[in-house]
């Protein structure tokens, strides 16, 4: 149920992103006379837009996939892990609850001395709640997707202060 979490979720996805988003559509960055970026805003329609459709998407994805349930080598009914892929193929029916939930995460990294990269993410959670003959199993999902990226580019500072700013990430080791 895993694999077809994962599926379902990537298809959705790949569904409702297919016209390809450009970070100027999410977000709108504000520059003073000088150039200095102000302010960073995002658009809520597109991003509840994308949030919604996949998630809904997500849902219906899972509901087809598990229509026809799923085959599980008769195996896995003992108890034993070392047997639990072999025998044959019993189909089970399955009735997936799932509850999809979409976020944003956006991150700033250092691109240079006067550039950032902004990042958009969107992370997918899905809970989903198989109801089986045997009993009930609860898990949940992640999927990240990187929506879009863009490099921001400001003025050079008159000063610059980093510890790494020669490479050397690793401090110098005590000498004994």
């Amino acid at each position: 149920m895993r694999s077809i979490t994962t599926v379902a979720v990537n298809d959705a996805v790949y569904y409702t992103l297919s016209d390809r988003v450009r970070y100027e559509e999410l977000v709108t960055v504000q520059r003073d006379e000088e150039g200095n970026i102000t302010a960073i805003t995002a658009d809520p329609f597109q991003i509840n837009r994308i949030a919604r459709d996949t998630a809904y998407m997500s849902q219906e994805n899972l509901q087809k996939m598990s229509e026809d349930g799923v085959e599980v080598p008769l195996g896995a009914f003992s108890g034993i892990e070392a047997w639990a892929g072999f025998g044959p193929k019993i189909r089970m029916k399955i009735i997936p609850i799932s509850n999809v939930e979409c976020r944003f995460a956006s991150t700033f990294e250092e691109a240079g001395v006067n550039q950032t990269k902004h990042s958009i993410y969107l992370e997918i959670v899905a809970d989903i709640s198989i109801i089986m003959p045997s009993g009930t199993r609860n898990f949940a999902s992640l999927t990240e997707v990187l929506i879009c990226e863009s490099v921001l580019l400001g003025k050079v500072p008159e000063v610059y202060l980093q510890a790494d700013i020669f490479g050397d990430r690793y401090p110098l080791a005590p000498k004994s």
